[in-house]
């Protein structure tokens, strides 16, 4: 099936793609309110929103929404967790958390796209990486702040759980979906 290009702008997307990366932006924030607040880093389903970002829109487009997520946020867009916004956020704390979502959704959506199988292990050791790359991410940014004991003690050890849940609930509706273990494939067909 053909399609008129509508038209593209400088970073290569067309309006279509444009709205996608919007609505992936307000996918995460929305599930960024998902949360429990605990200190310093609170509970919250933005980790499997951005996993299942790379699996829907792919390396490029989940980049680009993931980075217009933080933008927004970084310029006063309450979108980050408990409704707060501001550069200081992506400085403080939990900034690490919020910065780690870049390399994230670049590993897990290059990974997914190149994969040979979408086995269920390979679903699984790719969420993984996804997981992973975060939770250092936040750990090494926030030892700056608490030193590293505290670091682990406040900003691993209690997430090891929770992230295995998004973990399961990634590799089910990755690995689940009927479209050849990609999550709604076909969404990146759809024209708005």
């Amino acid at each position: 099936m053909s399609y008129i290009q509508i038209s593209r702008n400088d970073i290569g997307l067309d309006i279509h793609e444009l709205l996608k990366c919007f609505y992936g932006s307000v996918f995460i924030a929305i599930s960024s309110q998902l949360s429990v607040q605990t200190w310093p880093i609170p509970f919250t389903m933005q980790t499997l929103s951005i996993l299942l970002t790379a699996s829907v829109l792919g390396t490029r487009m989940g980049l680009y929404t993931v980075m217009l997520f933080l933008f927004e946020g970084a310029i006063g867009i309450p979108v980050f967790s408990g409704f707060y916004s501001g550069i200081t956020r992506l400085l403080g704390p939990t900034g690490g958390y919020l910065i780690g979502f870049v390399p994230a959704v670049f590993f897990v959506g290059k990974l997914l796209e190149e994969s040979e199988s979408r086995g269920f292990w390979r679903v699984l050791w790719i969420g993984f990486i996804g997981e992973i790359t975060i939770m250092i991410c936040g750990f090494l940014h926030l030892a700056n702040f608490v030193g590293f004991t505290n670091a682990l003690a406040y900003g691993v050890t209690p997430f090891l759980l929770t992230d295995l849940f998004k973990l399961i609930m990634f590799v089910l509706l990755t690995y689940c979906s009927k479209t050849d273990g990609h999550l709604l494939k076909a969404a990146r067909k759809v024209r708005i």
